[in-house]
């Protein structure tokens, strides 16, 4: 018989062992990792100085020192100890810093929504920015990637707009594609909800004030968008 279960890995109990108690505490430490994984961050490749009992990590590319080696695994901070579980096809993990959710296709963990034998891949992604306003138009550092099919973008307004009577988001091209005359008070939000729009070079979001130029305000942005993958 195995020493372990065939898909997670767990440690059997063997007839007659001694010291059963830490096999079994073992199985469960794992399960309890495994079970509804969330892990918080999917970039780090090396162990942190202040781990807490219970956190979870996925092991990033190249890494070292106490991570080195163990690429693409869920490292498992016990309380003691890390411990490296190695996932199969079909785990799934919940990336806390990032709010998104990962699927593991067998070579390494995917956020794609699709995915073709061949590594072609559709996803469906999000990106935020802050923005600082100042002047007749700010182009913003939130770019709207090559070869996307962008869906919206949303604004809401961190802190009150003053200058401007209102305001629009959008690119350079089409300064209102994703809103105009927007409210400036705190809290005001809107969402840019545009026909799947192609884009084919790297466009930036652009926020132009109306009514006068930005004195100050803060936005905060997010793009929805999906994103493609070539066969390989």
């Amino acid at each position: 018989m195995a020493d372990t279960t065939p898909n997670l890995a767990l440690p059997l109990l063997a007839a007659a062992q001694a010291q059963k108690h830490v096999t079994h505490n073992e199985a469960l430490v794992a399960l309890d990792a495994l079970t509804q994984l969330a892990v918080l961050d999917r970039d780090r490749t090396d162990a942190p100085t202040s781990p807490a009992a219970g956190d979870r990590h996925l092991v990033a590319d190249g890494a070292g020192g106490t991570f080195a080696g163990k690429d693409g695994r869920v490292a498992l901070y016990d309380g003691d100890a890390w411990s490296f579980l190695t996932p199969r096809a079909g785990w799934s993990a919940y990336v806390v810093g990032e709010g998104t959710r990962l699927v593991h296709d067998g070579n390494g963990w995917t956020d794609a929504l699709a995915a073709g034998s061949f590594g072609s891949a559709v996803a469906l992604r999000i990106r935020e920015a802050e923005v600082a306003l100042s002047g007749a138009a700010v182009t913003t550092a939130l770019v709207i990637p090559a070869r996307s099919i962008v869906l919206s973008v949303a604004s809401r307004v961190a802190s009150a707009v003053t200058g401007a009577t209102s305001y629009a988001v959008g690119t350079s091209g089409e300064v209102d594609l994703f809103g105009g005359t927007l409210g400036i008070a705190a809290g005001s939000s809107n969402i840019g909800v545009v026909g799947p729009r192609a884009l084919y070079a790297d466009t930036p979001v652009v926020v132009t004030a109306a009514g006068g130029p930005f004195t100050s305000g803060m936005l905060r942005l997010a793009v929805t968008f999906f994103s493609f993958t070539a066969p390989a």
